[in-house]
């Protein structure tokens, strides 16, 4: 595996994640208020990037640091500090991954969802897939390469499906019967459901919001999750199994399913433990 957590705002003064990506270094910066008042956020910086050279033996070249800014609905979260960056591959349980470090709001890789591709892998053996907000198709990957019947990625950028499509390109897994739609998966998974498709194993792992000119109206993970789940339930076969994650730390579950149906939270266990944070995400397995 050559991508993983290395620190994760572990020390307070130095609020910050730092990852290790085959021989590059990523680094967000999480800024406190009151750091900021003081004016003491570029010497913290500066600190950091050199015990980063110093500890993991790389040269400011191979570190690309980005700040985390409080998220405002709507508006880009992150503002890196480097350039376009360039396009590498990365290893992860056997399979390998594009990234790209520079010039990207997320790296093309999420590495916290590690353990829930693994699940995946292990489950899809004959399945029929589908991965809603399947952005560069890692769980779309995974299930390939645990058997899956076929695949479906829906995402609304074209430049993600391709991504993906890459993604399965270089796992020599492509010639499989793999699916990409360009779509709002929100409204797709409507008209899907109106289709009758049917799927044994779903991942939904939305933004915590999305909008675009290209959507109708905006995405709101808090606001449209019940929907959003009530509609990919109902593209699940009996005996199936949906996956449901979000990034949104303060997402509180007010669904109301069937009595038949299963709900198993997964977290904290769905972490893996190179993530000490363990409010990066909350993850939930839902059967029929």
């Amino acid at each position: 595996m050559t991508a993983f957590r290395v620190y994760d705002r572990d020390l307070p003064e130095y609020p910050c994640s730092i990852e290790w990506y085959a021989g590059r270094v990523h680094v967000i910066d999480y800024p406190r208020g009151s750091l900021l008042a003081r004016g003491r956020t570029a010497k913290l910086r500066e600190e950091v990037l050199e015990a980063v050279c110093q500890a993991l033996e790389v040269n400011r070249e191979q570190i690309y640091a980005k700040e985390h800014r409080r998220k405002v609905w709507g508006q880009e979260q992150y503002r890196s500090t480097e350039g376009e960056g360039e396009r590498f591959t990365v290893s992860e349980q056997g399979l390998k991954f594009w990234v790209n470090l520079g010039g990207q709001l997320d790296t093309g890789l999420f590495l916290d969802h590690r353990r829930t591709r693994a699940r995946i892998r292990a489950e899809s053996a004959g399945k029929r897939f589908l991965n809603a907000f399947s952005y560069t198709g890692a769980f779309t990957v995974y299930a390939a390469a645990g058997g899956a019947k076929g695949t479906t990625s829906v995402d609304l950028s074209k430049k993600y499906l391709d991504w993906g499509v890459e993604n399965l390109r270089l796992n020599d897994l492509q010639r499989g019967a793999h699916e990409q739609i360009r779509a709002d998966a929100s409204a797709w998974l409507r008209s899907a459901r109106a289709e009758r498709r049917r799927y044994d194993l779903i991942v939904i792992d939305p933004p915590p919001f999305s909008s675009s000119k290209a959507m109708e109206g905006s995405f709101n993970v808090q606001r449209d999750h019940l929907r959003l789940l009530e509609d990919g339930l109902a593209l699940l076969s009996p005996g199936g199994s949906l996956y449901f994650s979000t990034s949104f730390q303060s997402f509180q579950p007010r669904w109301r399913f069937s009595p038949e149906a299963s709900v198993e939270e997964l977290t904290p266990a769905s972490i893996p433990e190179d993530f000490r944070r363990k409010q990066v995400h909350r993850c939930w397995k839902i059967g029929r």
